[in-house]
């Protein structure tokens, strides 16, 4: 092993280093939300949560993408009290109070208004140039869908309708600048990206603005909803986050989290149906539950509950969260895999290779 120290010791470059003692991999850390099932979206551990590198949060308006950014910076700023955030906004439809809602003192955030990508490229170049692995940094792009080119702005003033050829180049250049940034230095950044159905007979979801976030995200989420009814009364929605790309989670993997209208995001959302499927609660009916003795495997009579309680019973999902059986079971399900890149295989029989 000689060799190798002599040329790490001939090397010039930060945080160079034997990859078993590898600062950038082996000191990554991840920050619980306060929803399991966003946890597990982030990191596919309902204990997991937020960690360094990009995550796009991707849909079309009032989709909730912002919220989950501020969701997000909220765990990574409880997790260090010199924490900041920088909030690059270029759609100015996330005040102050909405900070404040998601429990985020707004001294504590930079808030940096954008209108084009060359803006955006150029302050946040110089940002990420001044810090330092260690700072406590948190950043949001709030959003990319919504930045024009310098070309696109130049064009409107000559009165140029002709059709924008850079933003997918700037999207690119962007990400290309940012991203060894954000892992060499423990930077988490969320951006909100939109999309658009494509032509196809069976039309699909692609994020808009070019394949840059595409390319460098850690993990790219398309969120789709659904009406959350009781009768003909909408209580709220059912948002799914579509994983499109990740590094933790089974791409295609769908995680439910509901969002009522009067109390907000549904904290346990998305469990009472993985709990069934783990075998540790019944469902009895279409809206009745029974927990299981995980002992005997046999229901216990006593304990019963109806769908709209049992969604809120905080006691009864801290204590299945407590359960290693119920998260293996959720992990299982949702991890990427890291097993040996060829499978096994009988040797292969030799060939008599005969000279003609």
């Amino acid at each position: 092993m000689s060799l190798i120290n002599e040329l790490l010791k001939a090397t010039s470059l930060d945080h160079a280093g034997i990859l078993s003692e590898s600062e950038i991999y082996n000191t990554r850390e991840f920050y619980p939300t306060a929803i399991p099932m966003m946890n597990v979206a982030l990191s596919a551990d309902p204990m997991g949560g937020v960690s360094s590198g990009l995550t796009a949060w991707c849909g079309p308006s009032r989709h909730f993408k912002s919220l989950f950014c501020l969701i997000s910076a909220k765990a990574y700023l409880d997790a260090h009290e010199d924490g900041i955030l920088i909030f690059f906004d270029s759609e100015f439809g996330t005040p102050p109070s909405y900070f404040e809602a998601a429990g985020i003192d707004p001294k504590r955030v930079l808030h940096v208004p954008i209108t084009t990508y060359e803006d955006l490229k150029f302050d946040i170049a110089k940002k990420l140039d001044m810090i330092k692995r260690g700072d406590k940094v948190f950043i949001i792009i709030d959003s990319l869908g919504n930045l024009a080119s310098k070309k696109e702005a130049a064009d409107a003033l000559k009165e140029n309708s002709a059709a924008d050829m850079t933003r997918a180049k700037e999207n690119k250049s962007l990400f290309r600048i940012v991203t060894p940034h954000l892992r060499l230095k423990n930077i988490s950044m969320h951006v909100v990206q939109h999309t658009y159905d494509t032509m196809e007979m069976y039309s699909r979801k692609v994020v808009s603005g070019g394949q840059g976030t595409l390319l460098s995200a850690d993990n790219v989420f398309i969120l789709g909803r659904q009406q959350d009814k009781d009768g003909t009364e909408l209580n709220g929605y059912n948002f799914i986050i579509n994983v499109e790309k990740s590094r933790y989670v089974k791409e295609k993997s769908k995680i439910p989290i509901t969002v009522g209208f009067a109390g907000g995001i549904k904290r346990w959302s998305g469990l009472l149906d993985l709990a069934v499927d783990a075998g540790m609660v019944a469902k009895i009916s279409t809206q009745s539950y029974n927990k299981i003795d995980l002992e005997t495997g046999e229901l216990i009579e006593d304990v019963k509950y109806k769908r709209k309680e049992i969604e809120y019973d905080s006691k009864l999902w801290l204590e299945m969260l407590a359960e290693p059986k119920f998260v293996d079971f959720i992990k299982n399900k949702y991890a990427v895999a890291h097993g040996k890149l060829l499978e096994d295989d009988e040797e292969f029989p030799e060939i008599d290779v005969q000279d003609e």
